[in-house]
C-alpha cells in the first residue's frame, strides 16, 4: 500500500533533515526550502499533507496558505511557528490552515497531528464520494420488473457481489446495465468505497487514456497540472467501463496489463502506481463478434468475462411493463408535482403491442413525456406520443373500436417492416390470406 505523502517546507537544512528522518518510516517525504518550489512541487506530485515554516524568504508561510487555498483541491497545512509568533499561527488557521506546532517541534505531537488531519481529509474525499455515489445512484437499487429473465439477472449480480471477480454485461442500449452495475456494488464488501464509472464510447483514443490513467503535468500541450485518472479515484472501490466495445486497441493493451498485474503510468509518467480496483464492464454489442472481427482483444474479452450478465431486452420480457409503467407514474409524478394515479387500459394495451426498441429507457422517457402532458389524474392514449401509436387521423384511440382498428395498422406495418415488404411472409406471419393482407393494406392507406 502507497505511504501517504507529506512535504515538509523550512527554509533551514537541519530542520528538514531532522523532520524528514522522523516521518520517513511512516510516510512518504518531500523537502522545499521555499515556498516557491512549494507550488512546483504540488504541481506534479499528489501531496496529501504540508508540513511549512511561516518565516521564509520569498513567499512566507501566510503567502504560501494564500495561494494553496486557490488550488482547485487545496492541500492540508499543518504550520510550524516559534515561540514568540503564536498569533501568526492563530492568524494561519483563520485562513484555513489545519493546526500549527512550534519550535522546537514535539514530534509525537506532530505525529498526531499528521494523523488527525489524514483523518479529516479521508473523511471530507469519502463525504464527497458519497455525495456523487447518491447523484448517480437515482433513486434507488432495484431494477423494476419481476419476470423470470431478469430475476435470474439480479440472483447472478448478487451472487457475484460477495466477489471480486470482474463481470461483463451485455445488453442493447437501455436494458439496465448501470442498474445491475450499483447492485454489484452496493452489495460488495468494497460498497463503502468509490463507483467511477466513464463511457468508453465519449472520449476521443487520447483523452480516453488521460481520464482512465490520469496524466502528469507535461505530458502533452495542456497539461498544466498532473491529474489523477479513473483508476486512482476507484481505489478501493469499482470502476465501471461502459461501452468497453469502443475501447481502442492501445487502450486495450494497457486495461490488460491493469488486470494482470493491478499497476499501471500515468500518461508522461514513469512511476508505476498500484490501486485496489474492481473492473466492471458493459457493452452493448457482441464482444465474441468483434474479437472474431479482429476489432477487440481475445486475452482481454477473456479477463473481462469471467463473470456474464446478460439482460434482456424488454420485447422479451413485457410481463415487466405493468411494473414498469407505475413505477415511473409515480416517479416522474412526484418529480412534476401533478397527481397522475395511472394510467387508463387503452393506452396500456398500445403499451404491451409495442416493440420498445429503445428498451426500459425509451419507456421511461415515454411514461415521463406522458404524465407531463396529462390533462387530468389518468393517462389516455392522447397522451402516449404519436410515434408509439401509429395514430390515424379521425380515429378515436378511446373507443374499443378505434383502439382494435388502430392495433392492428400497427402489426400489420410493423411485420411488413420486419419482412421488409414481403406480402407472402406477412401474411404468413399474421395468419391472414394474401388477398385479406392486400385489402386491408388498401384500407389503412398504407405505403409499402
Amino acid at each position: 500500500m502507497e505511504k501517504n505523502k507529506i512535504l515538509i517546507v523550512d527554509d533551514d537544512n537541519m530542520t528538514l533533515q531532522t523532520l524528514s528522518m522522523a516521518l520517513e518510516d511512516d510516510y512518504e517525504t518531500l523537502t522545499a526550502t521555499n515556498g516557491l518550489n512549494v507550488l512546483k512541487i504540488l504541481a506534479r506530485e499528489d501531496v496529501d499533507v504540508v508540513l511549512s515554516d511561516m518565516d521564509m524568504p520569498g513567499l512566507n508561510g501566510i503567502e504560501l496558505l494564500a495561494k494553496i487555498n486557490e488550488m482547485e483541491e487545496p492541500v492540508p497545512v499543518i504550520v510550524i511557528t516559534g515561540q514568540g509568533a503564536i498569533e501568526t499561527a492563530v492568524e494561519a488557521m483563520k485562513l484555513g490552515a489545519c493546526d500549527y506546532v512550534t519550535k522546537p517541534v514535539n514530534l509525537d505531537r506532530l505525529a498526531l497531528l499528521i494523523e488527525k488531519t489524514l483523518e479529516n481529509k479521508r473523511l471530507k474525499e469519502e463525504n464527497r464520494r458519497l455525495k456523487q455515489q447518491i447523484r448517480e445512484q437515482g433513486p434507488d437499487l432495484n431494477i423494476i420488473g419481476h419476470s423470470a429473465a431478469l430475476e435470474k439477472c439480479k440472483e447472478l449480480a448478487l451472487q457475484v457481489a460477495a466477489t471480486k471477480a470482474t463481470v461483463l454485461i451485455e445488453g442493447e442500449s437501455g436494458t439496465g446495465k448501470e442498474l445491475i452495475t450499483n447492485i454489484i456494488h452496493y452489495n460488495s464488501p468494497v460498497a463503502h468505497g468509490p463507483l467511477i464509472k466513464v463511457n468508453c464510447s465519449a472520449f476521443s483514443e487520447g483523452v480516453l487514456e488521460s481520464e482512465l490513467f490520469g496524466h502528469e503535468k507535461g505530458a502533452f500541450t495542456g497539461a498544466v497540472a498532473t491529474k489523477k485518472g479513473r483508476f486512482e479515484l476507484a481505489n478501493g472501490g469499482t470502476l465501471f467501463l461502459d461501452e468497453v466495445g469502443e475501447m481502442p486497441h492501445s487502450i486495450q493493451v494497457k486495461l490488460l496489463r491493469f488486470l494482470q498485474e493491478k499497476t499501471f503510468e500515468r500518461v508522461g509518467g514513469t512511476r508505476t502506481l498500484k490501486v485496489d480496483v474492481r473492473i466492471i464492464s458493459a457493452t452493448n454489442k457482441n464482444l465474441a463478434e468483434l474479437v472474431k472481427e479482429g476489432k477487440f482483444r481475445d486475452d482481454l474479452f477473456y479477463r473481462l468475462r469471467v463473470v456474464k450478465i446478460e439482460i434482456p431486452p424488454l420485447r422479451e420480457r413485457k410481463e415487466d411493463l405493468d411494473d414498469l409503467v407505475a413505477g415511473f407514474v409515480a416517479r416522474f409524478s412526484k418529480l412534476h408535482g401533478k397527481p397522475i394515479a395511472g394510467i387508463d387500459d387503452h393506452a396500456m394495451e398500445l403499451i404491451r403491442a409495442y416493440n420498445w426498441p429503445g428498451n426500459v429507457r425509451e419507456l421511461m422517457n415515454c411514461i415521463e413525456s406522458a404524465v407531463v402532458m396529462a390533462r387530468t389524474e389518468v393517462i389516455t392514449v392522447e397522451e402516449i406520443p404519436e410515434y408509439l401509436t401509429y395514430k390515424t387521423p379521425g380515429v378515436e384511440l378511446n373507443s374499443k373500436e378505434g383502439l382494435l382498428h388502430e392495433l392492428e395498422r400497427k402489426a400489420i406495418i410493423d411485420t411488413l417492416n420486419a419482412t421488409r415488404g414481403e406480402k407472402v411472409k406477412a401474411a404468413k406471419i399474421l395468419g391472414i390470406g394474401l388477398r385479406t393482407l392486400y385489402r386491408k393494406i388498401e384500407k389503412y392507406e398504407l405505403e409499402v
